[in-house]
């Protein structure tokens, strides 16, 4: 990444911070046991709770008095050999800086939203936790949005800011006007832009003081953007107890990190995973935060990198582990890696099997949405049950439920349900933001319903079988059908069509898409006709979402009102793979 070997101000504040450290000596004298961490109970709901303040300046404090080890809080690399380490003490200034910048440059006060739109560079952090501070709510997204796509979210957050990277200014600028909202715009570059602050410059003109505002736990922390089946993403909109729940002690148990622990979590910026398993979780147990730039997936380079470096643990999606194992690699055996966990798909029996050859290391499961953070999962210290994504996560009571809210026996197939009632557990999401018709269609009776299909066993272990609705989850990515379907809508070649996850070997599912086209396009080359859905699809909406398969045909299922009956040409996609 080039801009690294100019960007004067990380390796200039890095510089600055690090000639006030303590000397090494000092350091290597600290305790790595994590000491002191276990400051609240499980079922403890303090009124107030500030994630920057109660966890990150608690480790910076922690190395100040000699507390805590010499790893640092983040340390990010790149392919081309940068790297940039900061403290907890370093990290704490600098996202004070960002505080300042939020309040004092831009005017941004308390449960104002701000739209987070960058890869994996470091200020991501530095913006994530500058929102801690001053109460500012965070909306990641991923960095392949395309114009439509931020456009919708910055309209229907009212969202007064967007942080985002020099490459999508255009796309930020060419919808802007239609924002009325919008009042800031920041970049993360090292180049100017006509109507944009430039973070990185304004960082270094502010005072690294700043006094964090007093937060309440039900206070507002985070959006995040969840696909349908129908319409638009609907906005999970989470409290403080997202950030809280990652420090009592049963969540914690899940990674059971130490101070000493290096984890890797590979989750795009623009998903929840990241934020709880990429900030939340290691920083609540003072451990470091691993993070490579790595722009796209790269098997060869995700090995190189685990060899390299002492990471202790690695999170990531189903088909990291899948493409790894495909590669003629004769050597896997990590010489510092001790656990691995995933989430968000299944790998297959034989696949899990192979990685603990190879390896040596077992894969243990997890389990949640946008709505709930990690619910379920199989912690460090509990038996593998393979294909298992574990037990329920406190304060979380999840019962397998029937669709009126009642709960159903072990080994019975329902749907997986979080006891909303008589109290509405922390980390569980308050509201679909502006939506409270679909708010209302996932409570069911006393429970949250998940929308997802399940089992239990008599040991309290939950099986994954599958969605309800037709959300495709494709290598990570959830992507609702109909986003791909009006994308493909505007090509003057489709005169309709349905959008269906579909098997896939590497990525365990792909989008596809059924497509009925207008009559002057039936006599066209479909080959080409594929190529040309494809890069539309990519160029209107995030390129994620694009059909990797395409399938022209003369008419769709459907009901006898209408609808298109996508269930069943998705079970006719996986029956022809049986």
């Amino acid at each position: 990444m080039q801009w690294l070997k100019k960007f004067q101000f990380s390796w200039g504040i890095f510089k600055f911070f690090h000639s006030s450290s303590p000397s090494s000596s000092q350091q290597h004298s600290a305790s790595t046991s994590g000491a002191g961490t276990q400051r609240w109970k499980d079922y403890d709901s303090p009124e107030e709770f500030n994630f920057a303040r109660d966890v990150l300046d608690y480790w910076a404090q922690m190395e100040e008095e000699g507390k805590r080890g010499p790893g640092p809080a983040l340390w990010w690399v790149n392919s081309q050999g940068d790297e940039i380490k900061w403290s907890f003490r370093e990290l704490r200034d600098l996202t004070r800086r960002t505080a300042n910048v939020f309040e004092q440059t831009c005017g941004l006060k308390q449960g104002d939203r701000l739209a987070l739109i960058l890869p994996r560079v470091p200020e991501w952090w530095l913006v994530t936790v500058g929102c801690f501070r001053t109460g500012i709510v965070f909306m990641p997204g991923t960095t392949q949005l395309k114009a439509k796509d931020i456009l919708y979210r910055l309209q229907t957050s009212q969202a007064k800011a967007i942080v985002t990277t020099g490459s999508l200014v255009p796309e930020v600028d060419s919808v802007a006007s239609e924002c009325p909202t919008l009042k800031t715009k920041l970049v993360v570059s090292d180049h100017s832009h006509e109507g944009w602050l430039n973070f990185r410059s304004l960082i270094k003109s502010v005072p690294p003081d700043h006094t964090c505002v007093k937060s309440k736990m039900k206070d507002p922390m985070a959006i995040f953007f969840t696909s349908g089946t129908t319409g638009f993403p609907k906005m999970a909109k989470h409290n403080q107890g997202l950030a809280f729940r990652s420090c009592v002690p049963s969540c914690r148990k899940l990674l059971n990190l130490k101070t000493s622990d290096i984890l890797w979590c590979m989750s795009d910026p623009g998903w929840i995973l990241a934020t709880v398993g990429a900030m939340i979780e290691p920083w609540a147990s003072g451990a470091t935060i691993f993070i490579h730039h790595l722009p796209q997936f790269d098997p060869k380079v995700i090995v190189e990198v685990l060899f390299k470096y002492p990471i202790t643990q690695c999170l990531a999606a189903p088909a990291v582990y899948r493409m790894i194992l495909q590669q003629k690699i004769t050597n896997l055996r990590f010489p510092s890696l001790e656990h691995c966990t995933t989430g968000g798909e299944s790998l297959l029996p034989e696949e899990y099997k192979q990685w603990e050859q190879r390896t040596g290391i077992l894969i243990h499961e997890i389990y949640g949405q946008s709505e709930t953070g990690i619910s379920c999962a199989v912690s460090r210290e509990m038996k593998v049950k393979r294909g298992s994504i574990g037990k329920a996560i406190l304060p979380f009571d999840i019962q397998i439920i029937d669709e009126k809210g009642n709960i159903l026996p072990p080994n019975t197939e329902g749907y997986l349900g979080i006891r909303i009632k008589p109290t509405r557990p922390l980390g569980l999401f308050v509201e679909y933001e502006n939506s409270p018709e679909k708010t209302a269609e996932v409570e069911c009776g006393d429970f949250y319903n998940s929308g997802d299909r399940a089992t239990v066993d008599e040991d309290g272990y939950f099986w994954f079988l599958g969605r309800s609705d037709d959300v495709i989850n494709a290598s990570g990515y959830r992507i609702g059908p109909t986003e791909v379907e009006n994308a493909l809508a505007e090509h003057p070649a489709v005169a309709e069509s349905a959008v269906v996850s579909s098997p896939d070997l590497n990525r365990g599912e792909v989008v596809k898409a059924f497509v009925v086209l207008t009559p002057e396009f039936l006599l066209h080359n479909q080959e080409q006709l594929t190529k040309d859905l494809q890069q539309h699809v990519k160029s209107v909406t995030a390129p994620y979402k694009y059909p990797r398969k395409v399938e022209f045909v003369a008419e769709l299922p459907k009901t006898v009102t209408g609808k298109i009956k996508r269930k069943e040409l998705r079970l006719k996609e996986y029956s022809q793979r049986r």
